[in-house]
């Protein structure tokens, strides 16, 4: 259970940094993996291995640094995980262990690695980019779940438990939008808020063109390759899902606060959600201030955890 919330918070910090990396653009701070420019650690400048190998990507030591923490830390994670799956192996005899979990883990944990190498050398294709993000946060998710053990359950009608999971299910399809946003670098394509482009509703926004998923293999897609309407698509529907996300968590949030023996849960939920609309309006208004942008990925990790704990207590 304690190496369990170590690796809560380490996953946590995983998928935080994961954001400053993407958001800093050193997703390819080094174009191999699972080593940086053929090395376990980040060269020196001016190797002549470096430069004969990656011609067309010169050494950039920050972001390369940023990169390899990421992936030292995530590797860590990786460990902690096979362990909680080996002492669950080893104390399978033990009613109280769960038995599938650590399991599940090690396997999302696996396809994890693969996303992060693919993120790499597919060229930050976005969808490997979007479904890279996803996978941290269902690995942060299985631990928090695994971490919590037996809790108290809240005596809820069937319709609340209805409303938690549409909750966490209107809250994973807007971090898939806010993924898809920042990976076709779309963040600043509606610069007014809470207008768009000056209108409730873009006069220019290519949905089509926003949401194709696949484009090939063998295109770079570092500062994005889509044209602004197709961009401003990508936005604006982060936006109309954030509206979605706000009323249906909020719901949630608030029918959980009025009820006996639910009220820190639904003030968890209430909290969180309004820090992360406080955070995506910051991002447009400020000009994507680097800070701020972390911490909304940090706070959208936050958020599913309190809707996470909302649906193991009520189930």
């Amino acid at each position: 259970m304690n190496l369990a919330r170590v690796g809560v918070a380490l996953a946590f910090v995983v998928v935080t940094i994961g954001a400053w990396v993407r958001l800093t653009d050193a997703g390819l701070g080094c174009p191999d993996w699972p080593g940086c420019y053929g090395q376990l650690i980040v060269p020196d400048a001016g190797e002549l291995s470096v430069d004969a190998a990656f011609p067309d990507r010169p050494l950039e030591p920050g972001k390369a640094w940023r990169e390899m923490i990421h992936r030292y830390l995530a590797s860590t994670l990786g460990l902690i995980c096979l362990a909680l799956a080996t002492l669950a192996w080893r104390n399978r005899a033990d009613p109280r262990q769960p038995r599938r979990l650590p399991f599940v883990l090690v396997g999302v944990v696996i396809l994890q690695g693969l996303l992060g190498m693919w993120t790499v050398t597919l060229l930050l294709k976005p969808v490997i980019v979007m479904g890279h993000l996803l996978g941290g946060l269902t690995t942060l998710s299985l631990l928090f779940w695994l971490a919590r053990g037996h809790l108290e359950r809240v005596a809820v009608s069937s319709g609340l438990r209805a409303l938690a999971l549409a909750a966490a299910a209107a809250l994973v399809l807007q971090i898939s939008l806010g993924g898809w946003t920042s990976a076709n670098y779309a963040a600043l394509a509606c610069p007014d808020f809470p207008t768009c482009q000056t209108r409730w509703w873009p006069a220019v926004a290519d949905f089509r063109e926003g949401f194709v998923m696949w484009r090939g293999l063998g295109i770079d897609y570092e500062g994005g390759v889509l044209d602004n309407p197709a961009r401003v698509a990508i936005h604006f529907a982060h936006r109309l899902g954030a509206v979605l996300a706000a009323l249906v968590v909020g719901c949630l949030g608030w029918l959980l606060w009025r009820r006996s023996g639910a009220r820190m849960d639904g003030l968890a939920i209430l909290a969180a959600l309004a820090t992360q609309l406080v955070l995506g309006a910051s991002i447009v208004v400020f000009g994507v201030p680097l800070a701020v942008a972390v911490a909304h990925n940090g706070a959208a990790a936050i958020l599913l955890l309190t809707v996470l704990n909302a649906n193991q207590r009520a189930h």
